[in-house]
């Protein structure tokens, strides 16, 4: 990690009961004021920290676009994370639906927008969402549009096509007895994550036998670690599990299935859409069709990272960190608009 930047932690309210983890990381520069503040948004299973501020080299975005001169939110949604969780989550999985839908990671981002606004002065911010994250910040976007002044959508599922690999209609995820519905029955409130769990996916995205040459392994153990110590009870349970709540499962088979769970023409906001060659979440038309349905967005690009994973942002720099990295910070400095 670079000495020369700072982290402040901070709990900020959403919905009456819940309180959400904001980690700011800055470097020089007053916060939210040399640069657009950007807001970082996990994904469907892991929060925020583990994702996107790992204390080892080339594990940290926040500290990557600190060093540019932003000021760089990490927020863990509900359910995740150091953020309140519903009481649901202490109960068995089986007990209650899937917990934490779009709506509800909505108001917590608005919540954390709101402070952030109130807390550096600006009076917009960029949001960058991995996967589920971006789902959400285009979802947000759509809602609270005088807020956004850029949007970064990384291996997002958008809709529109209903053939997915692996989490639309006739995956594990599909209730048998009522084609097209999310199994909540089968799944529930949430689930229970182990550490090797954590790898797989990324594993069968790699292409060659040495992982190693594809990612750091100081960056795969950080992230594992970081992941487990974010849920203060994984170490209750053997193998060590972390809680993440399936309401972004179910709103990603929803996606996966040809459904659009917001419209991106009511986005007006310059967007950057990234995608990876070798994602195994979006899927080629999802970039597409967003950049067609961008039409009040005043700008829109689309740019495929061919050889990446969908944990590109967590790979070497030469198997496709660099160039999502440069592409992210091109934007900022160009295509997002600054404050009033």
């Amino acid at each position: 990690m670079t000495a020369r930047l700072s982290r402040q932690e901070f709990t900020v309210p959403s919905d009456a009961g819940i309180e959400l983890f904001v980690r700011e990381v800055w470097g020089a520069a007053e916060p939210g004021r040399a640069a657009l503040p950007v807001l970082l948004l996990h994904g469907a299973r892991v929060p925020g920290v583990p994702s996107f501020d790992l204390a080892v080299p080339g594990g940290s975005l926040a500290a990557d676009l600190a060093e540019a001169g932003h000021a760089v939110y990490v927020m863990d949604a509900r359910g995740y994370g150091g953020s309140t969780r519903p009481p649901a989550m202490e109960e068995p999985p089986a007990a209650h639906p899937p917990l934490v839908r779009s709506p509800d990671v909505v108001r917590d981002i608005d919540g954390v927008v709101e402070w952030i606004c109130q807390w550096t002065g600006a009076a917009r911010l960029a949001l960058l969402g991995w996967a589920t994250g971006g789902h959400w910040a285009g979802h947000y976007a759509t809602l609270y549009p005088h807020r956004v002044g850029g949007l970064i959508l990384h291996n997002t599922l958008y809709g529109g096509t209903p053939h997915h690999p692996s989490l639309g209609r006739g995956s594990d995820l599909e209730d048998p007895r009522h084609p097209g519905r999310f199994n909540q029955t089968e799944y529930g409130a949430y689930s229970l994550n182990s550490g090797p769990s954590l790898l797989a996916s990324w594993d069968r995205s790699i292409p060659l036998e040495d992982k190693a040459q594809w990612r750091d392994p100081a960056v795969a153990d950080a992230y594992v670690a970081a992941a487990l110590a974010s849920d203060p009870t994984s170490s209750t349970r053997t193998p060590p599990s972390f809680r993440a709540p399936l309401g972004a499962l179910e709103d990603s088979f929803y996606l996966a299935s040809g459904r659009q769970l917001w419209d991106a023409s009511l986005i007006l906001a310059p967007t950057l859409i990234l995608r990876s060659g070798r994602d195994i979440w979006s899927r080629l038309e999802d970039p597409e069709r967003l950049a067609a349905h961008l039409v009040d967005a005043p700008a829109a690009r689309v740019v495929a990272l061919r050889e990446a994973t969908h944990f590109v942002h967590l790979d070497r720099p030469e198997r496709g960190r660099e160039r999502f990295l440069a592409e992210v910070l091109a934007f900022l400095a160009g295509g997002a608009a600054g404050q009033d």
